[in-house]
């Protein structure tokens, strides 16, 4: 029998080579001129050893310097991002001439302020992980939730994202948190906006836009989209305003969806689950759907009563 396979490898070769001449998006070969995505992830479990110090770390060697351990990772770090940044900032206009001198010395600049930035990032997270704690009644400790609650890895990677976000630092940014989103099925962008205590529950399917504004002490559930009311603009919406403001102490439960620049939910607002909002909600209010009419099929007669006419806030 022929060996098929054998025959025809060497025509799919050439009609693939062929294919990569196209100069389309797809057959960019300068593989030298990319982010490194496996060295991203790197820099991305180092950063997790400085801010979680007692959690995260490489457990092959004694520690009995901190400082020195510390110190070893911090330059690290910083080495290998500075070799990231340089390469993303040829994806701007800005950088697109390659001068070596002005990428090296933003790089640098940005690789400075970014770990500068880190004890703010710390501060930030320790009410984080306290609103996890305080909201969870299955939180049996604050060590459980750093080391098993995709809420707050997702919010560590986006609050170490979004300091590279502020810096206009290209890209990087972006992989990190879609790397979280990967891992948790938690995307939230690295432009949005977000205050202290924030508490994500269960986690799931949340989506957090890229112009969102999100205050202090917000609880979001499973399934919650602060979203964009439409994006058939492509493009000529970048840098608007597309996605909503959610102010203080607001809770949105399980599947609602809340839509559009112009949206304000304001302070103490409850959000029930499933609720679809496109309109500014006054503080203190409670948004929730309507009980849905439930159809039975059964010859258990006590099924067949009415359900009541309460409204319900929530799914968990």
């Amino acid at each position: 029998m022929k060996n098929i396979i054998e025959n025809e490898v060497n025509t799919i070769l050439s009609d693939i080579l062929e294919d990569y001449q196209k100069e389309r998006a797809v057959d960019k070969m300068d593989i030298y001129n990319q982010p490194d995505k496996a060295e991203i992830m790197n820099i991305l479990d180092e950063l997790f050893s400085i801010v979680y110090p007692g959690f995260f770390r490489d457990k092959t060697h004694k520690i009995y310097n901190i400082e020195h351990t510390v110190s070893t990772v911090i330059e690290d770090v910083m080495f290998h991002l500075n070799k990231q940044i340089m390469v993303v900032l040829k994806y701007t206009k800005v950088f697109q001439d390659g001068e070596e001198e002005k990428l090296e010395e933003f790089s640098q600049n940005a690789c400075v302020q970014f770990m500068k930035s880190i004890p703010k990032v710390r501060e930030y997270l320790e009410t984080d992980l306290q609103a996890a704690y305080d909201g969870d009644p299955a939180a049996r400790s604050k060590d459980e939730i750093i080391f098993s609650y995709p809420g707050i890895y997702a919010i560590t990677v986006y609050r170490l994202a979004h300091e590279l976000f502020l810096l206009n630092v290209p890209l990087i940014p972006r992989m990190m948190t879609e790397q979280a989103h990967s891992k948790t099925g938690i995307d939230i962008h690295p432009g949005a906006t977000i205050g202290k205590y924030f508490f994500i529950d269960h986690g799931t399917g949340i989506v957090v836009g890229e112009t969102t504004i999100i205050g202090e002490h917000v609880k979001l559930y499973q399934g919650v989209t602060l979203g964009a009311l439409s994006t058939k603009g492509g493009q000529k919406l970048r840098d608007v305003r597309r996605h909503p403001t959610i102010k203080d102490n607001v809770t949105i439960y399980s599947g609602a969806s809340i839509l559009g620049g112009e949206t304000v939910i304001e302070e103490g607002v409850v959000v029930g689950g499933n609720s679809f909002i496109t309109k500014s909600i006054s503080k203190g209010t409670k948004v929730s759907v309507k009980n849905q009419e439930l159809v039975y099929h059964s010859d258990d007669e006590t099924l067949h009563q009415n359900a009541s006419d309460e409204s319900w806030f929530y799914i968990i």
